[in-house]
């Protein structure tokens, strides 16, 4: 990439310090609080259609790339590959770790609802109609249709509508077949490679709008909710809140222990990541960025191209935990007893639904309306209760959705012994601005 700095090997380069107000994250923390001032006390300026945009615009800015970097991170990552036999290993490997963490995250959920008894005594109107539909796109989920959604029907409309499932499934078989070619396809190897750098080089201009985003999207959701939104739910979010960072801290922070590093270095490392997302209430938005950075962490090129597009539609642990936990906070709000099997399954449900939800607009809401649909339909007028705050809960979800597939990738890295640990332990410990995307990635 032009202007970047080349890392050697083993070594991870460090960036001149910048001044505190020039940091990213600092600069998007301090926009998501002026937004929250700003939709709190003038809240007929925040739902001014101008200020919605900026988040809009800013996610939009950002999805526009992401489809040609998936591609070209995954085409990349297979076609380096000496033999099919780590493909299937890596790929493999990555569906038993997401599984396993995935179903512990939706018993959590059903735990500490069990436990905690969010919705018990809640007194609140439900509005059959708010959620109608939602309802009516949960009915129209089948299985079926799934499977056959993942199958674009030409490979341009898959990049034009940026139906990641689409351009995956089309860039993993470009992947082999490009492997297939060995040398011949040197030419093609190296213009991919080229793109890829430039679409980074992309993010890393848009990436500097990030505030912009952030303020426009909490000063609006802040502004149409408002305050009471969350007062009236407020046992309902912290719960959320409590059990996304149980299963962070806990959770995911034993099988980063495993793997031989800590949680918590591994979240300040990731820190402007969170922060945009915590502005933009997507996942999908700090997705060019995260790969880039698990590059840099150690991860080799071809784990990141296979573990990270693939978690976000297998590995989404916050919308789990947020299913399993609504449900119950539903069934408890309307006076309905679940019996442990039904709980069971809930959770079995809740583990089909989930699946792909990330390409889904208002996903959390859609795949609860359709695991309520499967389990006990009569619960479905009870989704009114949770609609208000549902954007306050995405955030939650997107949050713990990144963390869960930063820590996946860097798992099934090690697991496959694909793991620089040098750069692992220089990028945790050293005091890197992680906001400088310019710097190179090398491929190890």
């Amino acid at each position: 990439m032009s202007g970047a700095t080349t890392a050697t090997s083993g070594t991870v380069p460090v960036t001149q310090k910048k001044p505190f107000y020039r940091i990213l994250y600092v600069q998007v923390l301090a926009a998501i609080v002026f937004g929250v001032i700003v939709g709190w006390l003038w809240p007929d300026l925040a739902k001014n259609d101008w200020i919605k945009a900026m988040g809009d615009g800013f996610v939009k800015l950002i999805k526009m790339a992401i489809a040609p970097i998936i591609f070209c991170t995954v085409v990349s990552g297979i076609a380096h590959i000496s033999e099919v036999k780590k493909v299937g290993r890596v790929a493999i490997k990555s569906l038993v770790y997401f599984e396993v963490v995935s179903t512990f995250a939706l018993a959590l959920g059903l735990i500490v609802a069990n436990v905690l008894h969010p919705g018990r005594g809640f007194q609140g109107q439900s509005n059959a109609a708010a959620v109608a539909g939602y309802a009516k796109q949960a009915s129209e989920m089948k299985s079926v249709d799934f499977v056959l959604h993942i199958i674009p029907d030409t490979v341009v409309g898959a990049f034009a509508q940026g139906e990641i499932l689409q351009v995956l499934l089309f860039a993993i078989l470009f992947g082999f077949a490009l492997m297939g070619l060995g040398e011949r396809a040197h030419t093609v190897r190296s213009m991919i490679d080229d793109v890829a750098h430039a679409m980074f080089g992309v993010i890393s201009i848009v990436v500097k709008v990030a505030p912009i985003g952030a303020f426009g999207a909490m000063a609006y959701t802040i502004g149409r909710y408002g305050p009471q939104a969350l007062g009236n739910l407020a046992g309902l979010i912290a719960t959320f809140y409590l059990t996304a960072m149980l299963f962070v801290v806990v959770g995911l922070g034993i099988i980063a222990r495993i793997a031989g590093f800590s949680i918590f270095k591994f979240l300040k490392y990731i820190k402007d990541e969170l922060l945009i997302v915590l502005g933009t209430s997507s996942s999908e938005s700090a997705l060019p960025q995260l790969m880039e950075k698990l590059e840099r962490l150690g991860c080799s090129k071809s784990v990141v191209g296979l573990v990270v597009p693939t978690g976000y539609s297998f590995n989404l642990d916050g919308t789990n935990i947020y299913m399993t936990l609504a449900t119950l906070f539903i069934a408890q709000a309307m006076n309905v007893d679940l019996s442990f099997g039904e709980q069971m399954t809930i959770l079995i449900v809740a583990m089909l639904t989930s699946k792909g939800a990330s390409g889904i607009t208002g996903a959390g809401f859609i795949t609860l309306a359709g695991t309520l649909a499967a389990v006990r339909p009569e619960l479905l007028p009870g989704m009114a209760i949770v609609l208000g705050i549902d954007k306050f809960m995405s955030e939650c979800r997107a949050l713990t959705n990144l963390c869960g597939n930063g820590v996946a990738c860097v798992v099934v890295a090690w697991w496959e012994g694909e793991l620089d640990r040098e750069k692992l332990r220089a990028g945790l410990d050293q005091d890197i601005d992680p906001s400088d995307i310019e710097v190179a990635v090398t491929t190890g």
